[in-house]
């Protein structure tokens, strides 16, 4: 069989796994033998639909049992597989097989056709596309190859950089939600199986309350959410014996609020920097952190080959995607020479830990989704009340990061929050609303005559929640 071929190591795991349990839903619970027979179902129905190598197949589906077998039975056929958007256009779904609930039951009932479970993806097509959140105005589509997918680390042991290695460990009850479109959701899923470990549906993923009624032992976690556990379990602590790891994603987390939260929540954070273009880049681990205080303002070694031009990260990974679908104007901007551009600012240390700096680009993550200013400096100035608008981003406890706008109003206007709040909503979305919305009368200059947004949190204006 093609074991190198993505996804035939989560075929065999899933063939060979008998009674072993690899997903849990509430009281149901799929046996690795029968999401095998699941596989084979889904495969042969999307076979008998015309889905194969070259055919988009988009996916409109909670998380379950069956979505996971959908999901690896579209891989499995070689298909282009991508999670569903309801702001995807027509040319961007090009005609692919939409999977929603009530088409995966009946998928999930066809018969097997007796065909092996052999991964047919042909190297050069995209298996997969991951659509970012579209605050630019239009949602990207990031593609990654069937060959980057079977270059990747994840499936493969052996390829374990040392820190995932540390923490595939942990994952024997991984507490999966959202979506499985979701790369990170993906990706660490398919790493805890192959480590051994069960998927849990979390329905609900409110934390601690999730954690403790589902026993999990890992999970992924925002920076928002990450403060609000650690406020939490300050003020009416649960028991988080059985929590063995949280991956942190998302906004960037100060060194100090690091510390705190493995003072209060013991060596259980996984502390990593990746993109959607380029998988995990650096992880720091909990024993490394609480060895070296130093490795708190860092986000690890590199797991990839990096490099640091003019201040800004460039990486380089066999896995990494190889373009935007259908946008080969923001493709040669961002894949530049076999690397990948971050638009991260960033230095290597001493030890080689790797340490960001800022940013490149004018983005702000809010809820681990990148909220580009661009859009949201434009919807504001659209205002008649407005001569001028400039968005930046601050920590912000619930959510990592926020949208901050301020506005300088055109003569005798004054701008309405609200209608200020509305019309980025409409026109960008719901994440770009600003949390605060200043009047100024003019913005600060950096001595280049520029404006020097940076300046623009530093106190000294009324901001109008």
């Amino acid at each position: 069989m093609p074991a190198d071929v993505w996804p035939q190591p989560v075929l065999d795991l899933l063939e060979s796994g008998g009674d072993r349990p690899v997903f849990e839903d509430a009281s149901t619970v799929t046996t690795a033998s029968a999401m095998a027979g699941l596989v084979r179902r889904v495969a042969a129905g999307l076979r008998s639909r015309g889905a194969g190598p070259g055919v988009g197949v988009t996916l409109d589906l909670p998380v379950t049992a069956a979505a996971f077998a959908a999901t690896m039975a579209a891989f499995a056929v070689g298909a282009r597989v991508s999670g569903w958007r309801a702001d995807l256009s027509p040319a961007q779904l090009s005609g692919s097989l939409v999977v929603d609930s009530a088409a995966l039951a009946a998928l999930a009932e066809h018969p097997d056709d007796g065909l092996p479970l052999v991964a047919a993806g042909r190297a050069a097509d995209p298996a997969r596309i991951i659509w970012t959140s579209g605050s630019t105005g239009t949602p990207k589509g990031v593609v990654q190859t069937y060959a980057a997918m079977s270059a990747a680390w994840v499936a493969y042991p052996d390829r374990w950089p040392p820190a995932i290695a540390d923490l595939a460990t942990r994952l024997r009850r991984y507490l999966v939600f959202g979506s499985l479109a979701s790369q990170v959701m993906l990706e660490y899923g398919v790493l805890a199986l192959v480590a051994g470990g069960t998927l849990v549906v979390a329905p609900r993923p409110v934390f601690p309350a999730a954690l403790v009624a589902h026993r999990a032992t890992a999970s992924v976690i925002t920076v928002g959410k990450l403060h609000q556990l650690v406020r939490d379990q300050r003020a009416n602590p649960v028991d988080l014996r059985h929590l063995r790891a949280l991956m942190v994603s998302g906004s960037p987390l100060a060194p100090g609020r690091l510390a705190e939260a493995l003072d209060v929540l013991g060596p259980v954070l996984f502390h990593g920097y990746g993109q959607t273009e380029t998988s995990m880049i650096a992880m720091v681990t909990p024993a490394e952190m609480l060895a070296d205080a130093a490795t708190l303002a860092t986000v690890g070694r590199p797991a990839v080959d990096v490099r640091v031009r003019d201040g800004e990260i460039f990486v380089r990974t066999p896995a990494q995607a190889s373009s935007y679908w259908q946008d080969p104007g923001e493709s040669a901007e961002v894949f530049v020479d076999g690397w990948v551009r971050t638009r991260d600012l960033g230095k290597l240390d001493a030890d080689g830990y790797l340490r960001l700096l800022g940013r490149a680009r004018d983005v702000i993550i809010v809820n681990a989704q990148v909220i580009h200013a661009g859009p949201v400096e434009r919807a504001l100035a659209a205002d008649t009340t407005v001569a001028e608008a400039y968005v930046v981003g601050g920590p912000d406890e619930t959510t990592g990061e926020a949208v901050h706008a301020f506005v300088v109003p055109r003569a005798g206007r004054t701008p309405d929050p609200d209608v200020l709040r509305a019309l980025v909503a409409v026109q960008v979305n719901d994440l770009a609303v600003p949390r605060t919305v200043t009047v100024i009368d003019r913005v600060p200059l950096a001595p280049s005559g520029k404006p020097d947004k940076s300046q623009l949190l530093r106190g000294g204006t009324d901001q109008t929640p």
